[in-house]
């Protein structure tokens, strides 16, 4: 039995058009258009190719973007000054600050250089205080994106067994911490847990955030589970996830792809995220 597919294009354009209405009557109430400001060290390609994909997904929303571009052997202080010059431009209501940064250089650490109000990534560690404290907070866009992809497809995560492969700060973390404020049970695996292939097959809901092509294999997926993969690597010129993706979609019940999964939901959450953060600044106090 093949897993159902789970569309990240469909569950994309839905959040899409929410936010298309909503800005519709932010702007018809006097609201400004939203600004997001990208910050990008250096031409990686990955990396300047997911900037275009921004600035598609903006200029497509209606909404202004601007890439503020640094060189890639640029220090850490002038990264900290160009954040801060972007966050106290009042037209400016988002700012994203797009990886790789100089290898001193956090991703928190630049992120505290901004307001968090404008954190429209959830990289702020205030914001991400606040996420850990379970309490309202303005959550990463690659995880929220994922809970979106489950929860539009009305699968559960109240009461399942969630194991995380990957402990990083931008997805695995930060999607703990939604699915434990969501009810699930959830354990994160990383590279020195022994014996991975026990622990991921006792998942209900399985994720893949290693960064390691092809490292979940069908003998590691619980039958019938649900696998979300948020691996992005290119082998021999294609791009893959972390998952297999044709052993694993005869396994499991539900799977997201690579391209095509989580990927796009991404983008529609930053948006969502883009209109938030104007509406918070032209509320007033």
């Amino acid at each position: 039995m093949t897993a159902r597919l789970l569309d990240g294009r469909t569950v994309a354009r839905a959040i899409r058009d929410e936010v298309a209405t909503d800005l519709a009557a932010f702007r018809a109430a006097g609201g400004p258009q939203p600004h997001l400001a990208v910050l990008q060290v250096g031409d990686e390609p990955a990396a300047s190719a997911y900037v275009r994909s921004i600035v598609r997904a903006c200029d497509g929303a209606g909404m202004a973007c601007t890439v503020a571009p640094l060189p890639a052997d640029v220090g850490p202080t002038a990264v900290l000054d160009a954040v801060r010059r972007l966050d106290a431009d009042p037209a400016v209501h988002g700012i994203l600050i797009q990886a790789p940064l100089p290898p001193s250089l956090t991703l928190a650490q630049a992120a505290e250089a901004m307001s968090p109000t404008k954190d429209v990534d959830g990289s702020h560690p205030l914001n991400l205080g606040t996420l850990a404290q379970g309490r309202a907070a303005i959550a990463p866009c690659t995880p929220e994106g994922g809970i979106e992809l489950l929860r539009r497809n009305e699968l559960p995560m109240a009461g399942q067994r969630a194991v995380i492969v990957g402990r990083g700060p931008t997805v695995g973390r930060p999607l703990a911490l939604l699915l434990v404020g969501l009810n699930a049970t959830v354990t994160i695996c990383h590279s020195r847990t022994p014996d991975l292939g026990a622990v991921t097959r006792e998942a209900d809901l399985l994720v893949a955030a290693a960064g390691r092509a092809g490292l979940i294999r069908a003998s590691m997926v619980k039958p019938r589970a649900v696998v979300l993969d948020f691996g992005i690597n290119e082998v021999d010129g294609k791009l893959v996830g972390d998952v297999a993706f044709d052993e694993v979609e005869a396994v499991a019940s539900a799977i997201t792809p690579v391209p095509g999964g989580t990927g796009p939901v991404t983008n529609a959450v930053l948006l969502r995220h883009l209109l938030d953060a104007a509406r918070r600044q032209t509320a007033g106090p």
